[in-house]
C-alpha cells in the first residue's frame, strides 16, 4: 500500500527488507573465532573492483525487481541494496536447487558471496550523509541452528542473533521497537506484515536502511511555490515546487529521457539522479528499456551544464509491498518450497518477505528509509499455512551502487 502527503508524480525508491532468526544464543561463542577471522579477512582484502561488481549486481537484482514490482503507472518505492542484503543472508542458509536459484537471482557468485556485506561496510562509511545499514536475526527458543550459518551472518553482516519466543506479543513488540530505532521513528514496525506472533515461525531476519542527506546546493523554502504536474493519465495536479535559478548541475541526454544529478554533502559522493522521460515518452516506457546497463551508462555520461532553472516538487512517500509473487517471477520459487538445510536441521522455507519504505524529499535535502523482512516457518512438520494471493535513485558515485530506486506517479496501495 502506498500513501503519500505532498502528492507528485516523479522518480523515487526506497526499498526494505527482513531476514530469517535463529536459535543460537546471542554473543559470538568460542568456537566462531576461526569461522570469523577467515571471513573478516576475506572481506578486508576486497578490492574496489569487487565493490564495483558486487554492487552493479545489486542495481541489475533491484531492475529486475522494480520490473516486476510496477509497470511505471503507481508509485513505487525499493531499496536495492536492502532488499539483496536481506535475501543474501537467507541465501548464505541454501543449498542446492534453491541456493542456485537465489544466487542467479541475486546476480551472486554462490552461496556465500563476502563481498555484500563488505559493499555494506563500504557503503556507510561516509560522513558526508548519514547512512546507517543494520541487520538482526531473531530464532525461535529450542530450534537449532548450524553455528557455521549464525557465524557467517554474525561475521559478513554484522548482524545480531536472538534467541527469542517468536510466538510471543513482547518478542514482535521487541521487533517493531527495532524497526523504529534503526529507521529514526520513519517505520513503525514489520512484526504484523509478517504474521508475527507465530508459533511456527522458526526464524524472523530484518534489514533496515536509514539515509539523511543535505543537498550540496540548498533550495530556498521562499522561492517554492505551488505549480501543475502532469500525472500519468494526462490530469494535473498542483502540488508544491523547489526553483534553483541560474545552477550548475551534471546533466546526460540519453535515448529518450535526461538524468539530472543532485548530490548531497562536500564530497557530493552520494546523489539523487533524476530520470525525466522526454516529451512523448511515458514513464512505463522509460522503466521498461532501464537495466543496471544503462543506467550506468547515463551516470557515465553525466557531465557539468548551466541549468537556466531547475524546478523539483516536494514529495513525502510511504510504501510496502509483499515481494513473493515478485521474486517467485525472477526464478525463486525454489526458497518457498525449502532447500534451507545449512541454516538448520528444522528444514525452514521462505515465508512471507515484505518491504516498508518511506522518502521525503524537500528544500534542505532527503531522508530514505527501508525495512524489509522474511519469515522462515519449518518444513519439517509443524504448522501449515496457505497464503492467498498477496525514475529516481540515490546511489554511491564510488561503487556506483544504487540505494533507493523506484517509480513515483500517484499514491495507491
Amino acid at each position: 500500500m502506498t500513501t503519500t502527503r505532498p502528492a507528485a508524480g516523479v522518480l523515487a525508491g526506497a526499498l526494505l527488507l527482513a531476514a530469517c532468526g535463529t536459535n543460537a544464543a546471542t554473543g559470538d561463542s568460542a568456537g566462531d573465532g576461526a569461522a570469523a577471522a577467515a571471513h573478516m579477512e576475506l572481506v578486508a582484502d576486497l578490492s574496489p573492483a569487487d565493490a564495483a561488481a558486487v554492487g552493479s549486481s545489486v542495481n541489475q537484482f533491484g531492475f529486475d525487481l522494480l520490473g516486476q514490482l510496477t509497470d511505471g503507472t503507481e508509485n513505487t518505492v525499493t531499496s536495492p541494496v536492502s532488499a539483496a542484503a536481506l535475501l543474501a543472508m537467507v541465501l548464505a542458509g541454501a543449498e542446492g536447487q534453491t541456493a542456485a536459484d537465489m544466487a542467479g537471482v541475486l546476480h551472486l557468485q554462490d552461496s556465500r558471496d563476502v563481498r555484500v556485506g563488505a559493499l555494506l561496510r563500504e557503503l556507510a562509511d561516509t560522513d558526508d550523509v548519514t547512512l546507517s545499514i543494520a541487520n538482526a536475526l531473531w530464532a525461535m527458543e529450542g530450534v537449532p541452528f548450524e553455528e557455521d550459518y549464525l557465524a557467517f551472518a554474525r561475521d559478513s553482516f554484522g548482524a545480531t542473533v536472538d534467541e527469542v519466543d517468536l510466538g510471543s506479543q513482547e518478542t514482535a513488540d521487541d521487533i517493531d521497537a527495532w524497526v523504529r530505532d534503526q529507521t529514526e521513528d520513519r517505520i513503525k514496525g514489520i512484526a504484523r506484515d509478517l504474521e508475527l506472533p507465530n508459533r511456527d515461525t522458526l526464524l524472523v531476519l530484518v534489514n533496515a536502511v536509514y539515509f539523511l542527506g543535505t543537498w550540496t546546493t540548498r533550495f530556498d523554502p521562499d522561492e517554492t511555490r505551488p505549480q501543475a504536474f502532469t500525472m500519468g493519465d494526462g490530469t494535473t495536479a498542483t502540488v508544491p515546487f523547489m526553483h534553483l535559478v541560474g545552477a550548475s548541475a551534471a546533466v546526460a541526454q540519453r535515448d529518450g529521457y535526461q538524468m539530472l544529478r543532485l548530490p548531497y554533502g562536500k564530497d557530493e559522493r552520494y546523489g539523487m539522479e533524476i530520470l525525466l522521460p522526454d516529451h512523448g515518452v511515458e514513464l512505463p516506457q522509460l522503466l521498461a528499456s532501464l537495466d543496471a546497463a544503462e543506467w550506468a551508462a547515463a551516470v557515465a555520461a553525466l557531465h557539468p551544464q548551466h541549468v537556466t532553472e531547475l524546478a523539483l516538487p516536494t514529495f513525502e512517500l510511504e510504501w510496502k509491498a509483499t515481494l513473493n509473487d515478485a521474486l517467485a517471477a525472477l526464478g525463486m520459487s525454489s526458497a518457498f518450497g525449502g532447500g534451507f538445510r545449512p541454516m538448520s536441521p528444522a528444514e525452514p522455507f521462505l515465508g512471507p518477505v515484505v518491504q516498508k519504505t518511506y522518502i521525503r524529499v524537500d528544500e534542505a535535502g532527503t531522508e530514505a528509509a527501508a525495512v524489509s523482512g522474511a519469515a522462515m516457518p519449518s518444513s519439517a512438520g509443524g504448522g501449515f499455512r496457505v497464503d492467498r494471493p498477496f525514475a529516481f535513485t540515490i546511489s554511491d558515485s564510488e561503487t556506483g551502487t544504487i540505494l533507493f530506486l523506484g517509480a513515483v506517479t500517484d499514491p495507491r496501495g
